[in-house]
This record gives C-alpha cells, structure tokens and sequence, in this order.
C-alpha cells in the first residue's frame, strides 16, 4: 500500500513541474539596472544599419513584433521610424505624474510592482528598448492563430488610440490581448488560455482535494483553531471537490 503523504508531496512536486514549464503570461521584463544581460543578437543583426541592432527597414507599420523569452512571449506593434507601442506594467505611474520618471524604460522592479498594482500604459519605446537584445518575430501570431488580420494601417491607428495608462490583468488585459485586438478586432490570449487550461487540469485532478485538506489540518495544528485557519481549511477542498 503505498505511503499517503509520499502521494501528496509527488503531486505537489508534479503541480510544481507542470506550472514552471508554462508560457505562464504575455509580459516581458525590459531592461534595468537588476536586469540580466540578456545572449547578444545573432551577428547578422549586430551589422545592420548605424547603431541599430535591428533592420528596422524590414518592418511594416501595423506589424506585430513578438520577443520569446524564456517562460514568456511580450508583443508589440511597429507604428514606424523606429517606434514599437506595447503594453507593459509600471507601478511609477500610480506613485508620481513626472514624464521624464516614467518614459524612461520599464525596469524589472516597476514591472512586477506594476503587475501586482494591475496598473500599466500602453506606450512607445524604441524597437532597441522594446526588445533588449533579443530575436524579434514578425507577424508571428498570423500564422499560429490563422486569423485574417486588418490592414496594417488600421492596425496601427488602432494602437495609437489607445495609448496612454490602461488597467493590467495577467489574464485579461495583457500585451498579447492588445495586439490581437489591434490586429485582429478581438481581443485574445492564448498564452493566458493555456494557463487556464491547465489549472483546470489541476483542480480536477482529486489528489489535489487530498493535499489541500492536509495542509489545511497542518496549519491548524500549528496555528490553532481561528477562523483565519479552520474556514480555508474546510472551504478550499470542498470548492475543490465540487469543481473536480
């Protein structure tokens, strides 16, 4: 028979697993002073144009610029001379009105800042700052939704209306959802999609029911009887067993 509690803990570490290898959001870190270095862009990039590490001729405007990263994809949309419109989260723009604070690119800790704050602009940065050093794909999206996209410059009219502060939703209003709604007409996430997916996976996985209900006694036992304790303890399997 095997051990219930070596059940509980390989179902954690495989939950664990499953969320660290998700294309979890549509938001990227730009550069900053905490910010990695990101690998340098392939040589046939150093060498174009004067101090441009990207062909910038190559691009449309209306186009939409992808960034893969590692767990994470950001999107834009090239509205020309340089100049790519994205959203991105920034907690300076809730703490200070001060344009010369936050036009200066997003660092790593206003971003996280600004997603836990939900707030964010839509805003032009340079397609340099916009992508910070890595491979840019081009109408990328096209192709893997297989929608038929609006001409590219209602694509970039669409963008420039809407520049300027927005709310900031992981799941609801990220820079994926503005890009397909200026290209497309509709606003969309599959990278957001996804996630939701496999949270459902989770939930109607029951081990998760049994592990909830374990921890929910261990943090009784260590904290005591309180309603701040016994009432998750009691909800949080139950809402799981019934969503199973």
């Amino acid at each position: 028979m095997k051990n219930p509690m070596l059940e509980v803990v390989s179902m954690l570490l495989e939950k664990l697993l499953l969320l660290s290898n998700l294309k979890l959001f549509s938001w990227s870190a730009a550069p900053g002073g905490e910010q990695q270095q990101p690998p340098p862009p392939p040589p046939q990039q150093q060498q174009q144009g004067k101090g441009n590490l990207y062909d910038i001729g190559s691009f449309l405007r209306g186009d939409v610029l992808e960034v893969p990263r590692t767990h994470l994809t950001h999107y834009g949309i090239y509205l020309g001379d340089n100049q790519v419109a994205h959203l991105m989260p920034d907690i300076l723009l809730a703490l200070t009105d001060d344009k010369l604070l936050t036009q200066r690119v997003v660092s790593n800790k206003r971003l996280i800042l600004g997603v836990i704050g939900k707030v964010a602009s839509i805003r032009v940065d340079t397609v340099e700052d916009f992508a910070y050093g890595a491979n840019i794909l081009v109408n990328h999206l096209d192709e893997s939704l297989q929608k038929k996209a609006l001409g590219n410059e209602e694509v970039a009219r669409r963008a420039e209306k809407l520049l300027g502060m927005t709310s900031y939703s992981l799941l609801w209003n990220n820079c994926e959802h503005f890009v397909t709604y200026c290209r497309y007409g509709a606003p969309i996430s599959p990278q957001a999609d996804k996630f939701c997916e496999n949270v459902k996976i989770i939930i109607r996985d029951q081990r998760s029911v049994l592990a909830s209900a374990i921890l929910g006694l261990a943090s009784i036992v260590c904290l005591g009887l309180a309603p701040h304790t016994t009432l998750p303890a009691i909800f949080i399997p139950f809402c799981l067993w019934m969503a199973g």
